[in-house]
């Protein structure tokens, strides 16, 4: 019933959708159900150790025979520039001394690590179904290491440029990310966030620009949203923002809060959280310092500095320094068991496009 099939081919799963691997706000429990529901379950890697990626993987397959895809970053990595680093700490220095907090106190180092050798041992040891990448892709060695591993390589194209990149060197699908999705920019070849086109936009032109399977990404939460990105060319679609609010995810009590009375205008393209453009709902930093702003170190130091407040605002129930990743579909998104909210998107579809055959 589903326009194209390829993906349901490729991924064997019983819908065409993935679960976004949303760094920081889930693990393997969103995952599962997301893969108990039909969906490729999604493991963000980006934030954690070989170990407890292995760890996770495991009890992913201890309790669902179903295919998963791990997600990792790969972006090259910058050395922290202590100057500008303290340029950055004096610029938030007035929310240090607003919680009480010693600004010269050690802080722990923003962890966003790019994908590694000992990330390629541990997919060539654990051999998920599907790896995808974010900012491109990482050096050809470790492609075709993951890819003799059995796994399906995918990666992210905000313009068309980026989608025959990726096609050309090696990636057997592209999730075409509109400017409308939540989390980090997956830009590589271009740095201008005012030229990003967004999804229903990008993803026919991607569709006609490369030959492997192209699944739509950014402001999809709903049934009707599916069936546009097929009617687009798509076939798949990539969702986050709708899984936010599950049981399942790890959003805190008070980003749940700030999630649910999010406006559709809500979110913003910022650097301030990172050092590099992502959207999320605006939240104080983001409003009083950027929400872009040349004062950010580079990704990802400019987190380190925020680290501190973030804890310390959070203890008083306040998400004024939290990340709040969502795309522009924030308003939909619904507060549902993941398996129960994946079934009723596919039927949604279904039903939707069944009415337009």
């Amino acid at each position: 019933m589903w326009p194209d099939r390829r993906l349901l081919d490729l991924f064997k799963t019983e819908f065409p959708i993935v679960l976004a691997p949303m760094a920081g706000v889930m693990d393997q429990d969103l995952a599962i159900a997301a893969a108990q529901g039909g969906a490729l379950g999604s493991l963000p890697c980006a934030m954690i150790t070989a170990e407890k990626a292995r760890e996770q993987i495991s009890i992913v397959r201890q309790r669902v025979s179903a295919p998963i895809n791990l997600n990792f970053f790969c972006h090259a990595p910058v050395a922290a520039d202590p100057a500008r680093e303290a340029g950055w700490k004096a610029r938030l220095a007035s929310y240090y001394k607003e919680l009480g907090l010693d600004p010269a106190a050690p802080v722990t180092t923003a962890n966003r690590a790019p994908f590694d050798e000992a990330m390629c041992a541990l997919v060539e040891e654990m051999k998920p179904e599907v790896v995808s990448f974010h900012f491109g892709l990482p050096n050809p060695a470790l492609v075709r290491r993951v890819k003799a591993a059995g796994s399906i390589v995918m990666s992210s194209a905000t313009i068309v440029k980026e989608a025959i990149w990726l096609e050309e060197h090696g990636a057997d699908v592209i999730i075409a990310q509109g400017a409308e999705a939540g989390g980090h920019r997956g830009m590589f070849l271009t740095e201008n966030i005012a030229q990003q086109p967004g999804t229903f936009a990008l993803v026919p032109q991607v569709v006609d620009a490369v030959k492997v399977p192209v699944i739509a990404a950014g402001g999809i939460a709903d049934g009707r949203g599916i069936a546009a990105a097929f009617a687009l060319g798509a076939a798949g679609v990539q969702i986050g923002t709708a899984y936010l609010r599950c049981p399942e995810s790890k959003v805190s009590a008070p980003a749940r809060v700030a999630l649910a009375q999010a406006s559709d205008d809500a979110t913003v393209i910022t650097n301030v959280m990172t050092g590099r453009p992502a959207r999320g709902v605006a939240n104080r930093v983001m409003r009083e310092v950027g929400p872009i702003s040349p004062d950010a170190p580079d990704f990802p130091h400019a987190a380190t500095a925020l680290g501190p407040l973030k804890a310390g605002a959070e203890k008083l129930g306040k998400v004024d320094f939290t990340n709040l990743w969502a795309g522009q579909a924030v308003r939909m998104g619904r507060e549902m068991p993941a398996a129960e909210l994946t079934r009723a998107l596919a039927g949604a579809a279904l039903a939707r496009l069944s009415s337009l055959a």
